[in-house]
């Protein structure tokens, strides 16, 4: 009886003593890595690999990033909210991931607030209104003119129902007291080529893909989302200063981890963010691509994303979607 009693003791010591060692080990003292909730290549993806270049460089420690995409990025969101919460697995998260998803379903597979531990909000993907050059609107203003004489013709596409792109055309569309045909697509690639093509009328993409297509004219951007203007198109007015006040609709990027992540590795990983959206390289890599940078402490980004939940489902019940 004695035997097992000392048999038990020594093993909760040994287990005691283990722990201890492991937190006793300077974070990070093995590889890392950032899961991107969407297939590889558009901003979200970028940036993702951009932070994990860059810790890689200054922590000496492999951080590499993973695609797990599906499901309006839900799939890698439960991968990492089901993760060990020591900070070795990060999520890259958006505003669809933790804004929007959470909204779509009767029995969402996550709180966005609660089981997640906020690290930092690393940037913003600002969106644009662009139209077909044919349309007949050099501005907002003419715009709304153009769809309240023609109720339900004015069409507008996105990369899918539920997508930052649809909501921010369904916020368009209650605001300016309009009506205009969603034409959903299954991505946001070919739904900017049917309005390159004169298919569909207008598009409120990312500033990130249709850059390039505004630059070669095949689209002409008529405001950006944000509530000030974006680097990159510093001619373009926001939507608020070209003709409707109050209007704002921007999808962020942040990095979050498993709820109960400890405090310490939190403050480390985002003390790194910090430093690297100062970079002049980082940040002119970013622009270029249409992201503004942003970095924020965890509970600042608790904060906007509180804030965020609410909104998109108060945009989606004006928009008559109901949770599957």
């Amino acid at each position: 009886m004695k035997s097992t009693v000392l048999f038990r003791r020594a093993f909760a010591a040994l287990a005691l003593l283990a722990c201890a060692t492991v937190l006793a080990q300077p974070f990070p003292s093995k590889p890392m890595k950032i899961i991107v909730p969407f297939p590889p290549g558009a901003a979200t993806d970028l940036l993702a690999r951009t932070v994990a270049q860059k810790m890689t460089e200054a922590w000496g420690q492999a951080v590499v990033v993973e695609n797990k995409a599906g499901a309006t990025g839900t799939i890698g969101s439960q991968f990492v909210m089901n993760s060990p919460a020591d900070g070795y697995t990060l999520l890259m998260a958006t505003t669809s991931t933790h804004g929007i998803a959470p909204n779509l379903y009767r029995k969402p597979p996550y709180d966005p607030l609660t089981d997640f531990q906020t690290v930092s909000l690393v940037g913003w993907a600002p969106n644009v209104l662009a139209v077909h050059p044919s349309v007949p609107a050099n501005s907002v203003k003419e715009l709304i003119a153009l769809a309240k004489a023609q109720p339900g013709k004015l069409t507008f596409a996105s990369s899918g129902p539920g997508s930052s792109i649809h909501l921010a055309g369904e916020l368009f569309k209650s605001m300016a007291g309009v009506e205009m045909l969603h034409v959903p697509y299954k991505g946001a690639a070919p739904a900017l080529m049917d309005v390159m093509g004169g298919q569909v009328t207008l598009i409120f993409d990312t500033v990130a893909q249709a850059l390039p297509q505004i630059k070669a004219g095949k689209v002409r951007a008529l405001a950006v989302t944000t509530s000030r203007r974006v680097s990159v198109l510093p001619d373009v007015p926001t939507v608020a200063e070209a003709g409707l006040p109050g209007y704002e609709m921007a999808a962020w990027i942040g990095l979050m981890a498993p709820k109960g992540t400890p405090k310490e590795v939190v403050d480390r990983i985002q003390g790194e963010v910090a430093k690297i959206i100062k970079d002049p390289g980082v940040r002119e890599k970013m622009t270029t691509a249409g992201v503004e940078l942003a970095g924020t402490t965890a509970d600042e980004f608790h904060r906007i994303l509180a804030a965020e939940v609410p909104k998109y489902a108060k945009v989606m019940k004006e928009a008559g979607m109901k949770p599957e």
